[in-house]
C-alpha cells in the first residue's frame, strides 16, 4: 500500500523490503525504522535473503531532521528506564537477522541512510549514489550504529574525514573505500541486488547463517578466540542438505563455479 513506510514482497525465495517515503527521500523516522524492524524480522522467517532498497529517487537521505528538532523543541524529560534505541533494534535485525540481505544502493545514501547500507551484508550501487556522513555539520553524531559498522567497514580514518568535512563520494569512491562491492550503470542496482540475492538463497540457510551472525563476531575476538570460535562451528553436526551438496560435487552433479557467477 501506498500509505506503508516500508513496503515487503516475496519474490521467490527472496524478500524484497523497500524505503517508501520517496517525497521525503526516503528520511528515516522513528515509525519508519519501527516498521522497518518488523518486516526485517519477517524476512528472516519466510526468506532465505533479503534485498534492501529505496522507492523514488533515492536510497535513503538518512535521519527525518524535521522529527529530531521537534523533538528537541519538546525538551521531554528523560526516560526512567531508556529503552533501546529504535534504530539499533531495527538495524541489527539486519545485520544479525536470519538471513543475508543485499542493499541496492542509489541517489542519496547518506547519514542514516549509509548505516541503513552498512548493516546489509552486501551492497550494490548505481552511478548515481552518493555517499556521506554530514552529521558534524549539522551538530549531531551518528546514531544507527555507525560508529561500529561503518568504521569497521571503511576504517577509522576514512569515516573521521567524512564526518569532519561532510565531504560527498560518489559510487567509484564507495568502491574504492571497500563500502560498495558491486557498482553498476545507473537504474541497475535493484536488479542485480536481487541477482546476487537469488545466488546467495541458493547456499545452505546454516551456512549462511554462520556467515552473516559467527563471522563478523569472530571479527571482534582476538586471534586465539577466534579460531576457537571457528573450530566449534566447523565441528558442529550438519544438517542432511550439507552431505547431499558434497556428495553431489564428488560425483560431479553439481555445476561448475564457474557456470554459476551472477550474471551482470
Amino acid at each position: 500500500m501506498a500509505s506503508e513506510l516500508v513496503t515487503y514482497q516475496l519474490d521467490g525465495r527472496i524478500a524484497l523490503i523497500g524505503l517508501n517515503r520517496p517525497e521525503k527521500r526516503n528520511a528515516i523516522n522513528d515509525e519508519l525504522a519501527t516498521q522497518l524492524r518488523a518486516l526485517a524480522e519477517r524476512a528472516g522467517d519466510e526468506a532465505d535473503a533479503g534485498v534492501l532498497f529505496g522507492h523514488g529517487s533515492n536510497f535513503s537521505a538518512g535521519l527525518d531532521l524535521a522529527e529530531l528538532a521537534g523533538k528537541l523543541r519538546q525538551a521531554a524529560p528523560p526516560k526512567k528506564r531508556p529503552a533501546r534505541h529504535i534504530w539499533h533494534s531495527s538495524f541489527d535485525a539486519i545485520a544479525r537477522g536470519k538471513i543475508p540481505f543485499v542493499a541496492a544502493v542509489h541517489g542519496a545514501t547518506i547519514g542514516g541512510g549509509l548505516e541503513l547500507a552498512a548493516a546489509a551484508h552486501i551492497r550494490v550501487a548505481d552511478s548515481s549514489a552518493m555517499l556521506g556522513l554530514p552529521e558534524g555539520q549539522r551538530g549531531i553524531f551518528v546514531g544507527g550504529g555507525g560508529s561500529v559498522r561503518i568504521q569497521r567497514i571503511i576504517g577509522n580514518a576514512t569515516m573521521t574525514d567524512m564526518m569532519l568535512t561532510g565531504r560527498m563520494l560518489d559510487a567509484e569512491e564507495g568502491r574504492v573505500i571497500r563500502f560498495l562491492q558491486y557498482v553498476v550503470p545507473a537504474g541497475g542496482a535493484f536488479e542485480k541486488a536481487k541477482a546476487i540475492a537469488r545466488r546467495i538463497a541458493e547456499n545452505t540457510p546454516n551456512t549462511n547463517w554462520m556467515i552473516t551472525n559467527v563471522l563478523p563476531r569472530i571479527n571482534d575476538l582476538s586471534h586465539d578466540d577466534g579460531l576457537f570460535m571457528e573450530y566449534l562451528n566447523s565441528s558442529m553436526t550438519r544438517p542432511p542438505e550439507t552431505i547431499e551438496r558434497l556428495n553431489d560435487f564428488i560425483e560431479k552433479r553439481s555445476a561448475p563455479l564457474k557456470q554459476r557467477d551472477i550474471d551482470d
